[in-house]
């Protein structure tokens, strides 16, 4: 089997391979860039390692008029940008002690060794600039099985770094064959180690979370973390029930991490756990929450907020309360989402003002939003009583 794909015929990128291919040097492509090109999906990142020492890799770039960045320097790691692209170049590294979160690495000329400190067998795969496969571990049977396994014994590749415990789950949901079952030793070695996930950076676990939460369907993961009491450890008091029928209910819509999390834990829980949240998806899951909880229509929750946040609020309400969507819930959610209220400060002034004049729209745009959106201006306004007379 050989690698394909636009990326590796790219200039730039054979570019910084030939760099040090010309100088004797080994240049293998190495994980998501191979794993994701043998499964037919999208390459985003190019990761190389090479028997060259990063310093090496440092002055064979600038000589080739690349920007060298030492991003890992001291774990091997050189990002080479050629052409406006971003290359990691790594040493070969093995580990020499780990304490859960950072390694001690000494640097290898042997892929082998390479290989077995990574994590899963599947991103032990590398590939030569032709695209030829090198698989020092056997990894490609996984990967064709669609089998997230471990590199050796899952509970020494978990006490090297706790992360792997939620990465496990995130490749489970993106990368496993459903149908297959996720591995019994990894799921076991996760379960023992789960307590670690507590001494991982909340930076670090938020990301994960991110990123399983938007697989295509990450309820199975997320169950079974939930099973191997991983999941109390990121997000304390969270529910699982709702999300699989949301994953359901969603159908071809994009996934939304934040709106999965929704049906995890209420954003109360989220920020107590202390995942690092953006502002604007910390406002976005408190305001989505309330729509969720609150008596509000769908209708008037599009015109308040818009479609996209009406529609969630309609998928986490119904997977959290069971059976299927309403019928013509979307185009109630079309109906707010056009809506336009036809009165403003201007028509109720000067007959009111300050305090008077907020409660009078407030009482029109209840009645407006009541009429399903139908009473007009003039009606609207012949129904509001009287302004108060001024202190005269």
């Amino acid at each position: 089997m050989r690698v394909a794909g636009a990326w590796l015929a790219r200039g730039a990128t054979q570019a910084v391979a030939g760099m040090l291919t010309a100088a004797g040097r080994r240049a293998l492509f190495v994980g998501g860039c191979v794993r994701n090109s043998l499964l037919g999906l999208e390459v985003a990142d190019v990761d190389l390692a090479t028997d060259a020492l990063p310093e090496e890799v440092m002055a064979r770039a600038r000589a080739a008029g690349f920007h060298p960045v030492p991003t890992g320097i001291a774990h091997g790691t050189v990002t080479v940008v050629a052409h406006g692209i971003p290359h990691e170049v790594t040493t070969f590294r093995r580990d020499v002690s780990t304490d859960g979160r950072r390694a001690v690495v000494a640097f290898t000329t042997e892929v082998a060794l390479d290989a077995a400190r990574r994590d899963f067998t599947m991103n032990a795969l590398y590939a030569t600039p032709a695209g030829a496969l090198v698989d020092p571990l056997g990894g490609l049977a996984d990967l064709i099985a669609r089998r997230v396994r471990f590199v050796g014994d899952p509970a020494a590749r978990i006490a090297e770094d706790h992360l792997r415990i939620l990465r496990f789950f995130r490749f489970h949901a993106w990368y496993a064959d459903p149908a297959g079952g996720i591995c019994p030793e990894g799921l076991a070695a996760c379960a023992a180690g789960a307590a670690g996930v507590a001494r991982l950076s909340r930076e670090r676990v938020t990301g994960e979370m991110r990123r399983l939460l938007a697989a295509t369907d990450p309820a199975p993961a997320v169950a079974a973390m939930a099973a191997a009491g991983v999941l109390a450890q990121v997000l304390p008091g969270a529910a699982t029930a709702a999300l699989a029928p949301l994953v359901h209910l969603e159908g071809q819509r994009p996934p939304d991490w934040r709106r999965r999390i929704l049906a995890l834990a209420p954003p109360a829980a989220v920020a107590a756990a202390g995942l690092r949240l953006a502002r604007a998806d910390t406002r976005q899951l408190e305001t989505l929450a309330r729509a969720v909880a609150g008596g509000a229509g769908l209708a008037e929750i599009a015109w308040r907020h818009g479609p996209r946040l009406a529609e969630d609020a309609a998928l986490l309400r119904t997977a959290a309360a069971g059976g299927a969507l309403a019928p013509g819930w979307e185009a109630e959610v079309a109906a707010g989402a056009a809506a336009v209220f036809p009165l403003g400060p201007a028509d109720l002034a000067p007959a009111y003002a300050g305090p008077a004049l907020g409660a009078a729209l407030r009482a029109a745009e209840r009645a407006w939003i009541d009429s399903g959106f139908r009473r007009s201006r003039a009606d609207l306004l012949a129904s509001l009583p009287a302004a108060a007379p001024g202190p005269g």
